[in-house]
């Protein structure tokens, strides 16, 4: 069975972001994005912070945020298969209404939490699409 991944939209606490979440084991790894995840392209990745992981409820869930902090709403969700994760860098293949094919989740700085987010492209094996 795949894994999932939801693509929230984060208004009323702070600047309007965009929460990607992307479900591995028990939790969902998380990354806070200024802008629509779907608007990176390879030449422009966008910017991503990642934040603290995230209980699985949040994969269905929209409506207020505890503690006062604003409310989501869900704005794209489907399956997620790993190709490779490795420390600083996530190699996935998204299966969304919105994000569909290979992305790639880069750590940029020696800081934890400073990544970007873009669409990958994976290089088929030789004689395959012919």
């Amino acid at each position: 069975m795949d894994d999932e991944f939801v693509v929230q939209v984060h208004s009323g606490y702070g600047p309007l972001h965009y929460d990607l979440m992307i479900q591995r084991g028990s939790v969902l790894a998380t990354w806070q994005l200024a802008i629509p995840p779907a608007e990176a392209t390879v030449q422009r990745p966008i910017p991503a912070r990642r934040i603290g992981d995230h209980r699985l409820a949040y994969l269905g869930y929209q409506g207020p945020v505890t503690g006062n902090r604003g409310s989501v709403a869900i704005a794209d969700r489907g399956t997620c298969q790993f190709v490779s994760v490795e420390p600083s860098q996530w190699l996935v293949r998204l299966d969304g209404r919105t994000l569909r094919g290979p992305y790639c989740l880069r750590q940029t700085s020696q800081e934890a939490d400073q990544w970007t987010f873009a669409p990958a492209a994976l290089e088929r094996p030789s004689g395959e699409g012919k």
